[in-house]
């Protein structure tokens, strides 16, 4: 698993396929690449964002472009995490607001690559085919943080277009999310986001600033 500093959103776009190979663990096949995705970028900030309602309105200027909703907001030494949900609540993608800045982008990652509706990289799952559903999501996540991370477990599974992000535990305290495709079962660990700090509706963790 790679490991490192978070770099700029430019790099990581250029660097996508090669995070694909090194970063996931396959138990299944691939998903096939269907039209191209919606426009993705990043939309400028307007200042630092310092609390979780900040990072909250500068998503929502992100997910106004695409009439979508701000969901679940999460705050870590690194920067901020947000769900981006539909008219029915059901998650659509997730994006990241830089706390300097207060610009968003989409996240690193499964946003980008497994998205099947608004990713760089979309794919078409075929007729017929099995996708996962939650509990199975759980599972695969389970038994890869029992090979990668053994002191963390995986819940609370969000679906989004074509993979479920799930927390992971420390105990009572979420540690991390990882991702598992939803056809292939493959597993994408977070490891962007820093220490967590916060998530909207819930008290700090301890040593939040």
């Amino acid at each position: 698993m790679l490991r490192g500093r978070v770099v700029p959103p430019a790099v990581l776009f250029a660097a996508v396929p090669a995070l694909v190979a090194s970063l996931v663990w396959a138990v299944g096949g691939a998903p096939r690449r269907s039209e191209p995705p919606p426009p993705a970028g990043a939309v400028s900030g307007l200042g630092p964002v310092h609390d979780l309602a900040g990072a909250e309105r500068a998503a929502e200027r992100f997910a106004d472009r695409w009439d979508l909703h701000v969901g679940e907001v999460m705050r870590f030494t690194d920067g901020y995490y947000a769900q981006l949900v539909d008219a029915k609540g059901k998650g659509a993608t997730e994006v990241l607001v830089e706390p300097g800045s207060g610009t968003v982008h989409p996240e690193f990652g499964p946003a980008m690559s497994w998205n099947t509706e608004y990713g760089m990289m979309p794919r078409r799952v075929e007729p017929g085919a099995t996708t996962l559903g939650p509990g199975q999501a759980v599972r695969i996540a389970d038994r890869w943080l029992r090979e990668h991370r053994p002191a963390l477990r995986a819940v609370d599974p969000v679906e989004f277009p074509g993979y479920y992000t799930l927390h992971t535990l420390r105990g009572d305290r979420i540690g991390g999310m990882l991702s598992v495709n939803s056809v292939s079962g493959r597993v994408w660990y977070h490891t962007w986001h820093g220490r967590f700090l916060e998530l909207s509706g819930h008290s700090p963790a301890p040593g939040a600033p």
